[in-house]
C-alpha cells in the first residue's frame, strides 16, 4: 500500500543455495529510512534500483544504509566464505567496506540498467540472483567445512577446529581471512551473536511474552547474560534489552525476516537444529 514500507525475505533460487543463504526485497514508504545491517559472517550484493549496485563486505560492527522515501532495494546475502570468489579478491580486503560494484566487475552498467527497467521488484530480484550466480565460483572447502561447524545449533568451538580439520590454527587463520573475511575467532562470535538474533526475531513475529533473556543467552553459547550484554553491544552498539525493542518496533506489519531465522531454530522450542526450513524464492 502506498506510503507503508515492507521488507520481505525468501531462500535464494535452488542454483544459488550453495553460495547465497537469503535474498531479499525492500519497499520504503514515504520516509527515507536508515536500515541497521549487523554482522552476520557473510557478504551482501544490494540494489537501491535505479541505482549502481554495492557490495557490502563482511562486517565486524553493525552500520548503516540510507534508504531514499519511495525506494526499492533487492538484495543477496551471500554465505560466509564465498566472498573471494565471487568478488575475484582476498575477503579481508573488503571487511567494513561498501563499494560500488562498477569498482569490482566491469560491464556492470548492463545489470545496472536490467535492475532499473525490471517490470517488478521480483524480477529485478531474479537479474541479481542471475548476476550472482553466474560471478560465483567454487569456495575453500576446508573454511566451508569450519563455518558449518560454528554454526550456532552446531555449538562448535574455534579451539576445536585444528584438530578436527587436521590443519595447523595459523594455517586456518589465513584461509578463514581470505575466504570469510575475518579469522575463525571473530566469525565465531558473529555467528553466535547471530543464533541470539534469531530468537528475538522469532520472539517479535509471534509477538512472545515470555522474554527471558538470561535463558536465550545460555541457550546461543553465551557463558550467561552478562557475556551477551558485552558481546552484542560490541557488535551491535546496543543492549540486548534495547535490540529486542528496536527489533518489535521496526518488524512489523510488512516484514519478513522467516528465511533467516527459521533455519536456525526448531518450531516450538527455539532450540538449534542442523536441519534447514526452505522458504521459497
Amino acid at each position: 500500500m502506498a506510503g507503508e514500507s515492507s521488507y520481505v525475505e525468501r531462500a535464494p533460487a535452488p542454483a544459488l543455495a550453495a553460495v547465497v543463504s537469503l535474498v531479499w526485497i525492500q519497499q520504503v514508504g514515504d520516509q527515507p529510512v536508515a536500515q541497521r545491517i549487523v554482522p552476520h559472517g557473510g557478504a551482501e550484493l544490494r540494489c537501491v534500483l535505479g541505482e549502481t549496485p554495492r557490495l557490502l563486505g563482511p562486517l565486524t560492527t553493525a552500520t548503516y544504509h540510507d534508504i531514499p522515501a519511495g525506494g526499492t532495494v533487492v538484495g543477496v546475502r551471500l554465505r560466509p566464505g564465498v566472498l573471494s570468489g565471487l568478488a575475484g579478491m582476498p575477503a579481508d580486503e573488503l571487511v567494513d567496506q561498501d563499494i560500488a560494484g562498477t569498482d569490482i566487475w566491469r560491464g556492470l552498467s548492463r545489470l545496472t540498467d536490467l535492475l532499473g527497467d525490471a517490470a517488478t521488484p521480483q524480477v529485478a530480484l531474479g537479474h541479481l540472483q542471475s548476476f550472482a550466480a553466474r560471478s560465483a565460483s567454487a569456495d575453500d572447502p576446508l573454511v566451508g567445512e569450519a563455518v558449518r561447524h560454528l554454526m550456532p545449533w552446531r555449538g562448535g568451538r574455534p579451539a576445536a577446529l585444528p584438530a578436527l580439520l587436521s590443519i595447523s590454527e595459523r594455517q586456518l587463520r589465513r584461509r578463514c581471512r581470505a575466504a570469510v573475511g575475518v579469522g575463525v575467532k571473530e566469525l565465531h562470535r558473529i555467528l553466535r551473536l547471530q543464533g541470539f538474533i534469531a530468537r528475538v526475531q522469532a520472539s517479535v513475529d509471534q509477538d512472545a511474552v515470555d522474554v527471558d533473556l538470561a535463558r536465550w543467552a545460555v541457550e546461543t553459547g553465551y557463558t550467561d547474560q552478562a557475556h551477551l550484554g558485552r558481546e552484542c553491544r560490541r557488535l551491535v552498539g546496543v543492549t540486548p534489552g534495547v535490540l529486542l525493542a528496536q527489533t518489535g518496533a521496526a518488524c512489523g506489519s510488512g516484514h519478513d525476516h522467516a528465511a533467516s531465522y527459521l533455519p536456525m531454530l526448531r518450531p516450538g522450542d527455539g532450540r538449534f537444529v542442523q536441519e534447514r526450513r526452505s522458504v521459497p524464492a
